[in-house]
């Protein structure tokens, strides 16, 4: 008996949450991203390809058993956020999505990931299984998601049963899923400011402030969540993002196919001709 690893494609990689599990359950994995991302020892434990999600064609993924993907995120948080910047980009995105001059581009993305699973079935004959990972804010533009595990939010090929309480052993040091600890601001202050100090990273005297001395001082700015270049924060949003442990160990071991006996599999094609 010939024994194959099944294959998973890890859409907008980042970190590879996704993809270290599904290699620890037996998976060969091929992550996507326009970027390297490398944080001091945190880095994608896979076989890499830089390239934009938007110029694949899923035909490419026509061996794959499953497909998984984290598009970005932060637009879609921002606009959740109660400031009066974010209120006025929602406004100014419900109006591109209701223009008749077909200018949304939003979801762009979000929808790539639809597009390359529907191309990579086509082009394989069988359904392959998707599953989307985003934030509670993209339902407001994408749809309602099909279940999610705390802030980590779920479209696609969900299994029909997931646990709503995990029960797998939490790995030391791991993402244990906590996006978001509260609601609205809340939740993104203190999960920043938890993975900054596990990540280790600041810039500017602690980015000029923690987040509730700028509450206080009433110098907070969006900027630090929405448009910041720096590789410090890229590294602590990095790391919020990163998939937690048992929802990826779930989906992998879902997915993952039985074993197959490629000799008998030839010698039944064979007889068939």
């Amino acid at each position: 008996m010939i024994e194959m690893s099944p294959l998973c494609i890890d859409l907008f990689c980042g970190l590879g949450g996704w993809s270290e599990v599904f290699l620890a359950e037996g998976w060969d994995v091929v992550g996507f991203d326009i970027e390297r991302h490398r944080y001091g020892s945190e880095r994608y434990p896979g076989q890499l390809v830089l390239q934009d999600v938007l110029t694949i064609h899923g035909s490419q993924f026509r061996n794959a058993d499953c497909i998984v993907a984290s598009p970005p995120c932060q637009r879609y948080s921002y606009m959740a956020m109660p400031w009066s910047r974010a209120k006025r980009e929602i406004q100014w995105q419900e109006w591109e999505r209701d223009s008749p001059f077909g200018n949304f581009t939003l979801n762009d993305l979000f929808n790539a990931c639809f597009r390359i699973q529907r191309e990579a079935s086509e082009a394989a004959g069988r359904h392959i299984p998707l599953v989307v990972e985003n934030v509670v804010g993209a339902q407001r533009w994408v749809g309602r998601a099909a279940w999610h595990h705390g802030s980590f939010y779920l479209w696609g090929d969900v299994p029909a049963l997931m646990p709503h309480v995990f029960k797998f052993l939490k790995q030391p040091g791991r993402n244990e899923g906590v996006k978001q600890g509260g609601s609205g601001p809340e939740w993104f202050d203190k999960a920043l400011d938890e993975r900054r100090k596990e990540a280790g990273t600041k810039a500017g005297g602690d980015w000029f402030g923690t987040y509730a001395d700028q509450k206080a001082d009433g110098t907070i700015s969006p900027g630090r969540l929405y448009s910041s270049h720096s590789d410090s924060r890229k590294a602590v949003s990095a790391m919020i993002a990163k998939i937690p442990f048992e929802l990826a160990s779930y989906v992998a071991r879902y997915y993952k196919p039985c074993p197959i006996d490629l000799e008998s599999s030839r010698r039944g094609a064979i007889r068939e001709i």
